[in-house]
């Protein structure tokens, strides 16, 4: 749930790779659940990706676009779970309750 007046990084990108915000009061819209459901599909597809690489890495007969292949998909993992964890900590900052 976004804070009144705090934006949402959104787990897509816009025209020219530039980061898409949300602007919304809960977090029960459609677009925030469309962006939900995104990110778990991303961590997901992570979380299979870091599996394949154990096994790529472990697997002596890889070859050279085996690996290349894989570090391409990592990649693009990564650049998600990382546009996650950043909207997800902003989020975090933003609800934590006052120190006292």
């Amino acid at each position: 749930m976004t804070a009144p007046n705090e934006l949402r990084l959104l787990p897509w990108s816009g025209p020219e790779g530039k980061p898409c915000y949300l602007s919304a009061d809960d977090g029960g819209g459609y677009v925030s659940r469309l962006a939900d459901n995104i990110e778990a599909v991303q961590l997901g597809t992570a979380a299979e990706l870091l599996e394949e690489a154990l096994e790529t890495l472990h697997d002596e007969g890889a070859g050279r676009e085996d690996v290349r292949r894989l570090a391409q998909e990592l990649t693009g993992a990564l650049r998600d779970v990382l546009r996650v964890a950043t909207s997800r900590g902003h989020l975090l900052t933003v609800n934590e309750p006052p120190s006292f």
